[in-house]
């Protein structure tokens, strides 16, 4: 007889064995993969075109001064009246990013409505982004992952392991689409949700199935370069100490601006409360709509700009006004409840403040050549292990994204450093935190 104790994970594949055949989960993952991939790059394409179109539309028009930013100012308040309206009128749980709505199903403490989530993160997001917020691509993608996973799920008699499981891979599928990032996506299911998602071999394996599929169609549709594409050198080992300095004012950065999200959210709730919901987005769009066309860099996710600020370093006065605009944006931003991320502006503000601090450092000594593009690298591991609180995470995607392998020990340096200062001064995950406030105020309600 044999008494060798058996695992949780293998209790639970035993259990489930009899309901369905590993090969069918892995077929369904695959679909799912597909499914998100493509329409991941299609949303990311309609954002792109999107956001084209609002920029050259008053040209179109034949509009120039003051009727010109009226113009934009209407238009982009309208765009986010609109998406907050169908957020509120058809699926709340769309609004913001979809991460912690998608941890909390596998929790089982949050539904995931597909029918209606995928139509509002879709339109809505078009809607929001198109117009300028300043939010990342990536929330939408994600959530509508899930509940493309959902709808899929439901034909089949998956265990409830198996069927939470195959959600979170829905979920990284739609993160590998907005970055084609499949390895960091398969780690943010096992580092940054590895309370919830539910562990075997099995669920594993269908995540990474998921994302694998998911970056194939993406790459199929908008190509193989990376989405941040940087041109980058090794750091000589004498300069490393640097990068530590520099997790050290990330991970603190991090911590700030979590709590100036949550800050943003509480009061975007009050004011909503007392006078419109539709008041703060109003007001935004109102700010942000002129800057379509006189300060492009401050609106939308920032992918374009990251790039753009590593290869073309602005001045330093304009790079801090970025740097002020992005960081208070993308707290207002979020705060509105339009269907928006915030990883793509997490990595952009990053990008900003690293290129900033290395203009400052080269007034104070000679920098090693491509100083400015490791700094941006770094800066945005960092900031991702600052706020979300997964490092591992956030060197992956940074090297996923960027192509920049030869950076690998100075961002890892930096994404160490700014988790263990983040955890140094109390800041918590931005999902976990989010998912609480979610739970909180529906009690309340």
């Amino acid at each position: 007889m044999n008494n060798r104790p058996t695992s949780i994970a293998e209790s639970n594949d035993n259990d489930d064995n009899g309901h369905n055949k590993a090969w069918l989960y892995y077929f369904i993952a695959a679909v799912v993969g597909l499914l998100t991939g493509v329409l991941g790059s299609f949303f990311h394409q309609v954002i792109d075109h999107s956001l084209a179109w609002s920029r050259h539309l008053p040209e179109f028009l034949g509009l120039e001064g003051i009727g010109l930013y009226l113009f934009l100012s209407l238009f982009s308040a309208a765009m986010f009246c609109l998406a907050v309206a169908l957020v509120r009128f058809v699926a709340p749980e769309a609004s913001g990013s979809g991460v912690q709505e998608i941890e909390g199903a596998m929790a089982g403490l949050r539904n995931i409505r597909w029918q209606r989530v995928l139509p509002v993160k879709f339109i809505g997001g078009t809607l929001a982004l198109g117009a300028g917020l300043i939010g990342g691509r990536e929330g939408p993608t994600i959530h509508m992952g899930a509940s493309i996973a959902k709808a899929l799920g439901s034909w089949f008699s998956f265990g409830q392991r198996d069927t939470r499981a195959l959600w979170g891979a829905g979920g990284a599928a739609g993160l590998t689409a907005a970055f084609n990032a499949p390895m960091a996506s398969v780690l943010f299911i096992l580092e940054e949700a590895r309370n919830v998602f539910p562990h075997s071999g099995r669920t594993y394996s269908a995540a990474i199935i998921a994302c694998g599929v998911s970056a194939i169609a993406t790459v199929a549709i908008s190509g193989s370069t990376p989405f941040m594409a940087l041109s980058s050198t090794a750091m000589p080992l004498s300069f490393l100490p640097v990068f530590v300095v520099l997790g050290v004012v990330f991970g603190a950065m991090g911590v700030v601006f979590n709590r100036m999200v949550l800050a943003a959210l509480d009061l975007s709730l009050h004011i909503g409360l007392r006078f419109s919901p539709y008041l703060i987005p109003a007001l935004l769009g109102l700010v942000i709509g002129p800057m379509l066309v006189i300060f492009p860099e401050a609106t939308g996710g920032g992918e374009s700009l990251a790039v753009a600020i590593v290869n073309n370093p602005m001045p330093i006065g304009l790079l801090g006004l970025v740097i002020l605009v992005r960081f208070f944006g993308t707290a207002a931003s979020y705060s509105t409840g339009a269907p928006a991320g915030i990883f793509a502006p997490i990595l952009a503000l990053a990008t900003a403040s690293s290129v900033f601090l290395a203009e400052l450092l080269s007034l104070l000594m000679p920098l090693p050549p491509g100083t400015i593009v490791a700094f941006a690298a770094a800066g945005m591991a960092g900031l991702f292990a600052g706020t979300v609180r997964a490092p591992l995470v956030g060197m992956v995607l940074v090297a996923e994204l960027t192509g920049s392998y030869v950076l690998v020990i100075p961002v890892l340096l930096t994404a160490i450093m700014a988790n263990i200062v983040a955890d140094a001064l109390g800041g918590r995950p931005i999902y976990e935190v989010l998912l609480e406030r979610t739970l909180r105020l529906e009690k309340k309600a």
